[in-house]
């Protein structure tokens, strides 16, 4: 299951690496987790245009634009040490299943906003154990 994408996602992997290495482009070798910021929102402004535009090639293209500035972002956490790849995947992962108990575990949902509740209740319980 998945075996193209994961394909894919390796190789964009390796992309990002390419272009932040010694032989890679100057302009992303220079940028830092800061200087990416205005990517990041610029990208999720155009995904906000696409979905309202209701143009699906705009949207994948938008999309694909702003998985690549995340990758950046990760590929430079990584080379300064503070985490990798495999930090933030298996981070989402792990969140994703707590903080959906009505899917992974026993507790019972009847409705999208029942669910929603769930949410936000074990997103708040994470928030009070963290701090």
């Amino acid at each position: 299951m998945y075996k193209k994408e994961k394909e894919l996602f390796a190789e964009m992997m390796g992309i990002i690496a390419k272009l932040r290495g010694p032989e890679g482009c100057l302009w992303d070798r220079k940028q830092t987790l800061e200087s990416l910021i205005p990517n990041i929102l610029e990208e999720a402004k155009e995904i906000n245009e696409a979905v309202k535009s209701k143009c699906k090639d705009n949207l994948c293209e938008e999309l694909g634009d702003l998985l690549m500035v995340i990758l950046m972002e990760i590929e430079i956490a990584q080379e300064k040490g503070l985490f990798t790849y495999s930090d933030v995947m298996s981070g989402a992962v792990k969140k994703f299943i707590r903080r959906h108990p009505h899917v992974f575990g026993d507790v019972k949902v009847n409705t999208p906003e029942e669910a929603l509740a769930v949410w936000k209740r074990m997103k708040k319980e994470e928030k009070e154990t963290n701090n």
